[in-house]
């Protein structure tokens, strides 16, 4: 199916790509001049040690695994300055996105069966490529129902400890050596069944080491998430791995600054951002959000969103005036990792299945601490007060009116 083009000039696939590219920076690889796309690219992207961060080749298995299985690969390497006393800690860390491949209208058990084996294959392909820390996105195990209101899709919730997803990333991780960040929708028992939106941290052993449940929760267009479960209740945890100290700041937490520098004060040198996001809603955010909050809080961003439009059976309404719909929009992937000098790897593309691999070399983290002073120059007293003041009921903002007025 096609559809025209703005200015009616042509039309181009409706797959959910930019005009029939697979993202902004191959239609600016198309059109703009190479001795002038570097420049673009210089601005758009940053420079990791003095030149754009670089690809790297991966093991044919790898490549071979996404050719046959139709989604994107792309790898890519940051580096650090060489240092006199600190060998390089170079950790090698994927992100998965990924559609749901069977229709919302298949049967629950079909539907998370379908998802597991694709996933699954994908995480094959990881650990063919060496990857030892891997993301997958927010709520993988399912569509991503909460649009609908409908509590039928509460069945998706699985115990955080020994859930079918959960089990299955622990065979994985154990398989290849991979320490997996399993975001899934959460079953607490021990709570009543108290239903949260939790990230499950699975050890390079197979161990389960902890888990996350998202601060911020949506209210804002189809995203009425809500209806099912709540702000999470363990704070900004960092989890100490073999390879690595990472924290999860689960979708809608990072349009929060606040809660990106939490992970950054207790350590954090990887923070994964698992979401679900629409182009109609957050897509100019996206290639923002994850970056600044790489740069302000010195360590690097692994942002992951699913793709593909999931279609439910019934039509919804959400109080924002639109018509009923039985959509939330196109999922559009574009998952990247960025570094806390401000560079950047392009996007997986917009509309496909993909794994990002990135090599990360974790002593860019205090490199750029040290070359910046951000924490130094933090005024961490100075904002605890006035969080103190503006969380009192008689706060009263620091306004100094023009007399003139």
């Amino acid at each position: 199916m096609s559809k025209p083009e703005p200015n009616g000039t042509a039309a181009v696939p409706d797959n959910g790509s930019l005009g029939g590219f697979d993202s902004v920076e191959k239609i600016l690889e198309a059109y703009v001049p190479s001795d002038k796309l570097v420049h673009v690219k210089r601005v758009l992207h940053g420079w990791n040690q003095g030149r754009p961060v670089a690809p790297i080749h991966l093991p044919e298995a790898a490549t071979s695994a996404a050719a046959e299985g139709g989604y994107d690969l792309q790898a890519y390497r940051f580096e650090a300055a060489p240092e006199q006393l600190r060998a390089p800690r170079v950790v090698r860390v994927g992100l998965v996105q990924n559609a749901c491949p069977a229709p919302t209208t298949a049967p629950f058990a079909e539907q998370r069966q379908a998802i597991h084996d694709r996933v699954r294959q994908i995480i094959d392909a990881a650990g063919a490529a060496g990857v030892q820390v891997l993301c997958l996105q927010e709520a993988w195990h399912m569509p991503f129902a909460f649009c609908t209101r409908e509590k039928s899709w509460c069945e998706f919730a699985e115990s955080a400890e020994d859930g079918l997803s959960t089990r299955l990333c622990q065979a994985l991780a154990r398989k290849h050596g991979m320490v997996i960040v399993n975001p899934i929708l959460e079953r607490d028992d021990a709570h009543g069944g108290t239903i949260w939106n939790t990230a499950v941290v699975i050890g390079n052993n197979g161990n389960v080491i902890g888990k996350h449940r998202k601060n911020h929760i949506p209210r804002v267009g189809d995203f009425n998430e809500s209806t099912y479960y709540m702000e999470g209740n363990t704070g900004h945890p960092v989890f100490e791995t073999a390879f690595g100290k990472i924290g999860i700041n689960i979708c809608y937490g990072r349009h929060h600054p606040m809660n990106w520098q939490g992970f950054g004060l207790n350590g954090a040198e990887i923070v994964f951002n698992p979401s679900a996001t629409v182009g109609e809603l957050s897509e100019p955010m996206w290639a923002i959000e994850a970056r600044n909050a790489a740069i302000a809080n010195s360590y690097y961003v692994g942002a992951i969103n699913r793709v593909g439009t999931e279609h439910f059976p019934n039509a919804f309404t959400s109080g924002d005036g639109k018509p009923a719909h039985k959509d939330f929009g196109h999922f559009y992937g574009s998952s990247y990792f960025a570094a806390p000098d401000a560079s950047r790897t392009p996007p997986l593309a917009r509309h496909k299945d993909g794994l990002m691999v990135a090599d990360l070399d974790l002593n860019l983290c205090q490199q750029v601490k040290d070359k910046w002073g951000f924490r130094m120059t933090a005024r961490y007293d100075m904002y605890a007060a006035q969080l103190a003041a503006y969380t009192a009921h008689d706060y009263k903002p620091q306004v100094i009116k023009d007399p003139s007025l």
